[in-house]
C-alpha cells in the first residue's frame, strides 16, 4: 500500500463517474488520494484485495489501514480526506440524510450499466457483463 491515505476505485468508462473523479483530482489534498481506474486493462481486483465483480457494481475506497468502504460510505471517506469537504461528510453521515443518500446511490448504481460509456468497447471490464444481472 502506498503512503496515500485513500485509494479510490472508479469506473473510467463512466462519463459521470470520471467527471467527479476529475474534480477530486484537482481538489486541494488530492495528493492524499490514489486513483485506480477499475476498467483499465492492467487492473486486477484480487491484487487490491477486492471482489472482482462487486468492485464493478458499486464505488469502493480503501483506507491506508486496509479497510474497504463501499457505496455512500466510500464518498464519505473521500470527503473526510479532502480539506473543505468535511462538512459534506458530516451532513451525509447524519441520521436524516444518510438513508436518503443510500437510496439515491443504490438507484444510481442500478442504472449505471445502461448509461452511455466513454468508449464503445469495454469488453475488458467485468462491469460490461453485469448489464443483464
Amino acid at each position: 500500500m502506498s503512503t496515500n491515505k485513500l485509494s479510490i476505485y472508479y469506473d473510467g468508462l463512466c462519463p459521470l463517474c470520471s467527471r467527479e473523479i476529475d474534480h477530486y483530482r484537482k481538489a486541494r489534498g488530492a495528493d492524499q488520494l490514489r486513483f485506480v481506474d477499475i476498467t483499465s486493462v492492467g487492473f486486477q481486483a484480487e491484487t487490491e484485495g477486492l471482489d472482482p465483480q462487486e468492485v464493478h457494481r458499486v464505488m469502493h475506497v480503501k483506507t491506508a489501514d486496509g479497510r474497504v468502504h463501499t457505496e455512500v460510505e466510500a464518498f464519505i471517506q473521500i470527503w473526510k480526506v479532502l480539506p473543505g469537504y468535511g462538512w459534506m461528510a458530516r451532513l451525509v453521515s447524519s441520521a436524516p440524510i444518510r438513508p436518503l443518500a443510500n437510496v439515491g446511490y443504490r438507484g444510481f448504481a442500478r442504472i449505471r450499466p445502461w448509461l452511455p460509456r466513454k468508449k464503445a468497447d469495454c469488453s475488458a471490464s467485468p462491469y460490461c457483463e453485469a448489464k443483464g444481472e
